[in-house]
């Protein structure tokens, strides 16, 4: 922030902007009491911020203005959020206190700005503060620890917080790359799957595409011009596509509207990274969402108008049975209704169809704050219950005294991402749980006597292994015996924390047992690796396994529920790189810059060329990562502190680097060779390793290559896509 005197161009600009936001605030207030609070808080802060500046040059009090506009537009809270939103930065950056804001406001609008205060005064302290942090003192780890706890004083604190960190994100281009690194990784660690649990698309869907744009530039411009030129060739088409459509509900007596929509660049990277395909080989590019307001006439329910659109559209196109998704018999946990299709279009492509109410739509784009909403209106669903639940789950795991900060912050990142199915009981009671989860999960779910005493399952009434994964609709019976009891192999197939907590306290009785094992396999791992058990290693190894004591570190190896393999590799990654500019990374004054190590993160392999980001060591050492690495992005949110810049030096490069590329295609004679004799003798580039596998007519498997740099990789790829037979090319971790 700078002060500098505002120009009449500011000022108009703010009381444009705040004119708009007052025409969207009158749609949010009841009466003319409640929007006089809006202008007197607009008023007050105008006044607090006056003169002062963001770092992009424009007035700072715009930035509460915008927040306020994504409390009410992508949010939809009402007018004590919208104020507190205006006010949120007034008691960090003035003399004003909470206290006087409640004589102002009123008690419920100061807890608020309160509850905000607090969450920023740590974001702001975490940088002032330097020095190695071990994994008890992360501060960026309590800081959000600390948002994540409003949710148990006023979920709309947090819902404030995700309005602020969406405006920070869309103005993130005037942050310095260290600050800009930590902030999109902590947005998507948590902020951005907090988003999808709460329910709101739209913020979760611009936060993402924010986070490519940024973590990866050159795909997020490859698929941005893709799908604009997909758009253009095929929008014409979607519209003959819906035509019949609307025909259709029209003379059924529907009143309706129908919404085109095409994937969002980052759900387009999101999958072509997870499936290794290509953006021609994305399946459901385009959806149609048909919004239907229900007659008051009708006897027939929400969701039976629902299949009855469904049996329409079906009527006029083909679908894909294996991709009917029913979201209104069984709604997502964060309160998602919706029935979607797959239908064939004329032009031979697949279109998503996307059946909601008007109420399940609100919900859908409106999250959370339309649930309640609708709740208070009278209009209680079956998610009602599984939004509850969810919240009341956080609140026991974030009140846990036995959970430090670090710990929670995987905890709660794990039960965000998680998708969840439905089973039922034996007596037919719907039950929600963790997709992937076992049999045993849900024997502990029903009780921990039964998960402590089962010895098997019966699914649709066939026997199974506890190990069982279970799949959405199974009816789940649960076999137990008088003599039975927990099995520490038990904790290789359990999924949900809930079990694994109480099978691993069943064991805490032969705790010593297991610490005598745990101990003896640690040391034996370090003298095959040559190590010595140095308080740096054990630092080091703590550290990475967010655990308080070696106790509690040999215990847990004792059960095998650490592998020693993957974490010391972690720890002491041994491909050292000697292409990154050392004065790309600002040391502090009195560190020295000669003798400066940088290894290259083995979970990802950057190349040079690739976008990364450098984690600062205690001895100096930094560790180089892609910035989209998934390791880097925990790295970054809980230490924050440890981030650096690091920038490739382009010139000159001698030294290779390993790099693997997946392939899939119609299998001929001498395909292979083919491929590698261009490899080699065309390109000039050498093969490291080849696993090809044929079936059927179709080859499929990796080639691993020694390359220079990322466009090296490039030249290959795009060459190898003209190779005839070649139907799938892509870059993959090793």
């Amino acid at each position: 922030m700078s002060i500098s005197q505002f120009t009449q161009k500011d000022y108009d600009i703010i009381n444009k902007e705040y004119a708009s936001l007052l025409e969207l605030a009158e749609k949010r207030c009841t009466n003319e009491d409640e929007l006089n609070v809006i202008k007197k808080a607009f008023e007050f802060a105008n006044e607090a911020h006056k003169n002062v500046r963001r770092r992009s040059g424009e007035p700072y009090i715009l930035h509460p203005i915008e927040v306020a506009r994504i409390v009410i537009v992508n949010i939809g809270l009402g007018y004590k959020s919208i104020t507190a939103a205006l006010l949120h930065d007034v008691v960090e950056d003035t003399d004003y206190t909470v206290e006087d804001l409640a004589s102002m406001f009123g008690k419920k609008i100061a807890s608020l700005v309160d509850g905000l205060t607090k969450i920023k005064t740590v974001l702001d302290n975490e940088d002032k503060k330097s020095g190695r942090l071990n994994s008890l003192e992360s501060i960026q780890a309590e800081n959000l620890k600390r948002i994540l706890l409003t949710l148990n004083d006023d979920v709309r604190v947090v819902l404030i917080k995700l309005a602020d960190r969406l405006h920070n994100c869309r103005t993130i281009e005037f942050m310095p790359e260290r600050k800009r690194d930590k902030i999109l990784s902590e947005t998507m660690f948590i902020f951005i799957p907090l988003a999808h649990r709460l329910g709101f698309y739209e913020v979760k869907s611009e936060l993402e595409n924010i986070w490519l744009k940024y973590k990866e530039p050159e795909a997020y411009k490859e698929i941005s011009a893709r799908i604009d030129a997909n758009v253009e060739d095929k929008d014409k088409k979607i519209d003959e596509f819906i035509s019949p459509i609307s025909e259709a509900l029209t003379k059924a007596g529907f009143n309706f509207q129908v919404k085109k929509r095409i994937k969002t660049p980052y759900s387009i990277w999101h999958k072509m990274r997870t499936k290794n395909i290509d953006f021609e080989q994305v399946y459901d590019l385009y959806a149609v969402r048909i919004i239907f307001t229900p007659p008051t006439d009708t006897k027939e329910s929400e969701r039976d108008q629902c299949y009855h659109i469904f049996s329409i559209i079906t009527g006029i196109y083909k679908y894909n049975s294996s991709r009917v998704r029913d979201w209104v018999k069984h709604p997502k946990s964060n309160g998602y209704e919706a029935l979607h299709c797959t239908l064939m279009s004329q032009i031979g492509i697949w279109i998503e169809v996307q059946i909601r109410s008007k109420r399940m739509d609100d919900i859908a784009e409106k999250g959370i704050a339309a649930h309640w909403a609708y709740k208070q209106d009278g209009f209680a669903g079956e998610n009602d219950s599984e939004m509850d639940k969810w919240l009341s789950k956080v609140k026991e795991v974030l009140c846990s005294s036995d959970i430090n900060s670090l710990e929670l912050l995987d905890i709660i990142h794990n039960d965000l991402i998680s998708t969840d199915i439905v089973v039922f009981t034996p007596k037919g009671e719907q039950k929600t749980i963790q997709k992937g989860a076992t049999a045993l999960d849900f024997a502990y779910m029903i009780h921990s006597h039964i998960g402590f005493k089962a010895i098997a399952a019966k699914a649709n009434m066939r026997l199974v292994p506890l190990s069982y994964v279970l799949k959405s609709g199974d009816q789940v019976e649960i076999i137990t015996a008088k003599n039975g009891c927990p099995k520490v192999e038990w904790l290789k197939f359990l999924v949900t924390r809930h079990a694994r907590t109480f099978v691993i306290d069943f064991f805490r009785d032969r705790r010593d047992e297991f610490i005598g094992i745990g101990r003896s396999e640690y040391f034996k791992e370090l003298k095959d690796r040559s190590l010595n058990n140095t308080n740096k290693v054990m630092q080091l190894v703590l550290e990475y396994t967010q655990l308080n004591d070696m106790e509690e570190f040999f215990f847990r190896i004792g059960l095998g529920l650490i592998n020693q393999a993957d974490m010391f590799s972690n720890i002491f990654p041994k491909n050292k790189v000697e292409v990154i500019k050392h004065e790309s990374y600002k040391l502090k004054q009195g560190q020295v810059v000669d003798g400066k190590e940088y290894v290259l993160a083995p979970c990802c392999s950057p190349l040079p060329g690739d976008p990364i980001v450098g984690f600062r060591s205690e001895d100096g050492t930094i560790t180089v990562h892609k910035k989209s690495c998934p390791i880097a992005e925990k790295q970054a949110t809980k230490f924050g502190e440890n981030v650096v810049s690091p920038t490739w030096d382009m010139n000159g490069l001698t030294q290779s680097f390993p790099v693997r590329i997946s392939l899939r295609g119609i299998d001929r004679m001498g395909i292979l060779n083919e491929v590698s004799n261009y490899i080699s003798n065309v390109l000039g580039v050498n093969i490291r390793k080849v696993f090809i596998g044929a079936e059927d007519g179709i080859f499929e498997g990796y080639i691993e290559l020694l390359v220079n740099d990322k466009s090296a990789l490039d030249d290959v790829i795009n060459s190898l896509k003209l190779v005839e037979g070649i139907q799938k090319i892509v870059r993959t971790d090793i």
